[in-house]
């Protein structure tokens, strides 16, 4: 009995192989077919249809919240997350420029203001009641009479708030830029991004027989 169903066991194995054997011969066959079939037509210029193998593109969810936080905390550094380190000297001239006016308007504002308020008071002592080298002689007349005063004060006062606004919207652009650029920094450019139109061939596997034609290629 234990010959036997080794005996049995064998044929199966032995009929298997057989079997695997003849069903691979076909599939070499027609490997061997379709490989012809593209040398063939590529010495006419025709490119058979092929899979197109796609680069994966790892996504970070978290990286642009970091770099608009990291951009909040200090300006700049969002763009250092981002490996952005040429708009790192552009964030800092542009909010240094504009925290500069602002504090230029600022002071010039303290000043005409205080000298306002002193020509209100009825004193004749500020800075701007006679200027030297203008008037050598004791004060008699104001250089800057008080509407003047009250003028440049409402000037300054001006361009001190503009550039406060400058300021902010710079800072918050900072932000907005190192969160945008680390979005686009994930969208897949490379090259097989286009669209094409090339000739065509699908291969029958039933038929053994190509079929020509055109095709748009749209590649993702």
């Amino acid at each position: 009995m234990r010959k036997n169903s080794i005996v049995i066991l064998l044929i199966l194995c032995f009929t298997c192989s057989v079997f695997a054997q003849q069903d691979s011969i076909p599939a070499i066959k027609e490997d061997q077919q379709i490989d012809s079939v593209k040398t063939e037509l590529k010495k006419d210029g025709i490119i058979m249809q092929e899979a197109v193998l796609k680069k994966k593109v790892e996504i970070n969810p978290l990286a642009p919240a970091k770099a608009a936080f990291y951009s909040a905390i200090l300006p700049g550094l969002g763009q250092i997350y981002n490996k952005r380190y040429w708009k790192v000297p552009i964030v800092y001239a542009a909010l240094g420029t504009s925290i500069y006016a602002y504090d230029f308007n600022n002071s010039r504002y303290k000043r005409f203001r205080t000298a306002f308020k002193r020509r209100q008071a009825g004193f004749t002592d500020d800075e701007f009641y006679d200027l030297p080298p203008i008037s050598d002689v004791p004060p008699t007349s104001p250089e800057f009479s008080t509407s003047a005063l009250q003028d440049a004060q409402e000037k300054y006062q001006r361009d001190r708030d503009l550039m406060l606004l400058l300021t902010i919207g710079l800072y918050a652009l900072n932000i907005i830029d190192a969160n945008v650029d680390s979005h686009l920094k994930q969208f897949n450019v490379d090259d097989n991004l286009s669209f094409d139109i090339q000739p065509y061939l699908d291969y029958n596997n039933i038929t053994a027989e190509p079929n020509y034609g055109m095709a748009l290629t749209i590649k993702f």
